[in-house]
């Protein structure tokens, strides 16, 4: 079937809710895709953080092929092996929790952080008005109506009103407005994102959130972090809030969990662990045994010394390659981020360009993401190799090159 024919499949027949590339991906090999044209592209998205050990990982590809010969379903009306033995491997991964609750994506797991903490409060004897959600401007906590009001950015919501209510919203880094937030005694948790993905690829400033955590503490609150995006290894450390050392009551897991394998992850720390009981919450096909003998496998590659070192390493390489373009480009105003989750900002001159430089990145071989209209994504597979980095980097100039140009 001819690729023009697959892509007019997509015009007709998908919901028009997304805009993707005028490209059909056929195949995938460590941190390289190609089209089904045979074109190959260096892919510095990873399906947006999700292939984070590359695209047809060995040990991930043997762990789903053995267990699809064993057993797929069950329901959570049954036990299974490999759901089992990844919540142990979870709890003693996490350094904090007590119990885990498995599900199938990032925003069911928030959507389940968020009843877990109504549920919480509800125990303590807070009334309906007492259980409100501190959220974050500019982050990104799913799509589902409850996650996407946690979502502090309108343009998610607009549409969907009436939305739920409980939320509060103030801007990130900005401990006095969060203070303020809370003044009233009516906050039963802050939720947070270690650093923000969607919205521009912002890390919690230094000392964040230890502050945040201390507010938490004063007002009987419970800290929530999103690590569906920064967490499992992007940024360095398994947990990226290993990084700013506080202890989180509950940490919501996904994309590389699975290697690309869709699965999801709720962690309850000793505070909340028994807030649920029977009945308060549930799932068809959570924590089904082919998504757990992945997660298994990528968990234990993911926090493994040779992937904390590699990330390091190709962080460094494309921190100093951005560089280096820039120095005769002139196109950014500054490079953030964290291990392998940075964002490049173009200058005031360049701004609302990134998907323009997308378009001519993917022409020359490379695929990026943007995090607004403002800045280039770079979330690559975290074991991609020192030449895939270098000519990720090749692609990355001739592209900006050609942007330049006019």
């Amino acid at each position: 079937m001819t690729t023009e024919t697959l892509l007019g499949y997509g015009r007709d027949y998908y919901l028009p809710v997304y805009k993707p590339r005028e490209l059909v991906l056929a195949r995938g090999q460590g941190a390289r895709v190609w089209d089904a044209d045979g074109r190959d592209y260096l892919d510095f998205g990873a399906g947006i953080a999700v292939c984070s050990l590359g695209h047809c990982d060995p040990d991930l590809v043997a762990a789903l092929v053995a267990q699809a010969g064993t057993l797929w379903h069950t329901s959570n009306v049954f036990y299974s092996e490999p759901p089992l033995r990844l919540a142990q491997e979870l709890v003693a991964a996490s350094r904090f929790a007590e119990r885990v609750f498995l599900c199938n994506s990032g925003a069911e797991a928030n959507e389940a952080a968020i009843k877990l903490v109504r549920k919480w409060a509800a125990a303590q004897g807070r009334a309906p008005a007492q259980r409100t959600i501190v959220t974050f401007r500019g982050s990104f906590h799913g799509r589902t109506l409850a996650a996407v009001t946690a979502t502090a950015q309108p343009k998610y919501q607009e549409g969907y009103e009436p939305l739920p209510g409980g939320f509060r919203y103030v801007d990130f880094n900005d401990i006095a407005q969060l203070d303020a937030a809370m003044a009233g005694g009516d906050v039963a948790a802050v939720m947070l994102e270690p650093v923000q993905g969607e919205g521009g690829v912002m890390p919690a400033a230094p000392g964040f959130l230890p502050a945040v955590r201390a507010l938490c503490d004063r007002h009987d609150a419970l800290l929530v972090l999103d690590e569906i995006q920064c967490g499992m290894g992007r940024t360095g450390t398994l947990f990226a809030h290993w990084q700013d050392a506080v202890v989180p009551d509950i940490v919501t897991l996904a994309k590389a969990l699975g290697g690309g394998f869709p699965i999801g992850a709720m962690l309850a720390g000793p505070r909340v662990a028994q807030a649920m009981q029977f009945g308060a919450h549930g799932t068809t096909f959570g924590g089904n045994p082919l998504a757990a003998s992945v997660a298994r496998v990528a968990l234990h590659k993911l926090g493994s010394e040779a992937i904390a070192g590699n990330v390091a390493r190709q962080a460094a390489a494309l921190r100093d390659g951005i560089a280096a373009i820039d120095r005769d480009l002139g196109l950014f105003a500054e490079v953030r981020g964290r291990g392998l989750m940075l964002g490049a900002v173009l200058a005031p001159a360049h701004a609302g360009k990134a998907g323009a430089i997308l378009d001519l990145a993917a022409a020359h071989g490379l695929l990026l993401l943007q995090a607004g209209p403002d800045v280039l994504r770079f979330v690559p597979a975290l074991n991609i190799t020192d030449d895939e980095v270098a000519e990720g980097l090749r692609r990355l100039r001739d592209a900006l090159a050609a942007y330049a140009a006019g």
